[in-house]
């Protein structure tokens, strides 16, 4: 083994042809797209030198505006249910259910296999007010409250996409983090539960420690993830009411390619790129904290 890593001409036919295909696939697109961002006009049209014209109509584009910070508001909420929710059902299978824990992370992990575009219908189905009452509006009328068109303002809107989103793939991350609490020996555990801690202790002290690294994995892989959202939104609200649920990507995807603004729509996917790789570095600057100090 040592041998063949030693060679460069081996390593080169071992990587080359993934590096060839990741950088026709990735790289390339991405440095046209960044070439695109200095341009106006169209395939049609053609394309125009406008220097830094894109990025001064970013900063005045109050769709943009609000379209970052609804990106922003769901990517930090979304994160933190699906990390919380997936930790929470990864501590349950671990050291509450345990080996019988088997058929019930199948059940939560089902959701994350469906189609994005049946589970949004389904949340449609859920909570529409007309022409059908559906079951939560039904559960409200039982107990006294008038049924609420939850996709008629921006604020029940925003949280049905993030219950949908949360329900969705809260199994994947309980089944990654299940890995890492798997991981654990045994051994310290028990060391721990002779020296008196238990309960959240336990979980405060030994558990979350050393389970910190695919924690922090899970939180830089969902906050990725949700900036880059998209089918979800597509799926349930459309963008709307207005614009109100219209993030980035899909307010990028219009200009683009419903108004044909290339030129425009590749400095609004570079400005998530930005937002995604310093997101990413502040995570990365969080998690260097030692949580077995103070």
């Amino acid at each position: 083994m040592h041998r063949v890593l030693g060679d460069r001409r081996a390593i080169m036919i071992l990587v080359g042809p993934a590096l060839l295909v990741y950088s026709l696939i990735m790289l390339v697109p991405m440095v046209w797209s960044l070439g695109y961002a200095f341009t106006t006009g169209n395939a049609i049209d053609g394309f125009t030198w406008s220097g830094l014209e894109n990025f001064r109509h970013l900063l005045s584009d109050s769709t943009v505006h609000s379209s970052l910070w609804f990106t922003v508001k769901y990517a930090v909420v979304v994160t933190i249910g699906q990390v919380l929710a997936g930790y929470a059902l990864a501590l349950l299978y671990t050291f509450y259910l345990k080996r019988a824990s088997a058929f019930i992370r199948t059940l939560v992990f089902f959701p994350v296999v469906l189609p994005t575009v049946a589970v949004g219908l389904l949340f449609q189905k859920f909570f529409q007010v007309a022409p059908q009452t559906g079951p939560v509006n039904s559960l409200l009328n039982m107990v006294g409250i008038e049924s609420i068109d939850w996709f008629g303002s921006a604020g029940s809107a925003f949280w049905v996409l993030v219950v949908m989103d949360v329900w969705r793939s809260m199994g994947f991350y309980a089944v990654l983090l299940f890995a890492g609490l798997v991981d654990i020996p045994e051994e310290v555990l028990e060391s721990a539960r002779l020296d008196g801690a238990s309960g959240l202790r336990l979980i405060r002290h030994i558990i979350l420690p050393l389970s910190f690294p695919v924690l922090m994995s899970s939180v830089i892989f969902s906050i990725n993830g949700t900036l880059k959202v998209f089918d979800s939104v597509v799926a349930l609200t459309g963008g709307g009411p207005g614009n109100a649920t219209t993030p980035l990507t899909l307010y990028m995807f219009q200009t683009s390619f419903t108004y044909s603004e290339y030129g425009y729509g590749s400095a609004i996917a570079l400005l998530l790129t930005v937002l995604c790789l310093l997101v990413t570095l502040v995570v990365f600057r969080v998690s260097r904290r030692d949580l077995t100090k103070g």
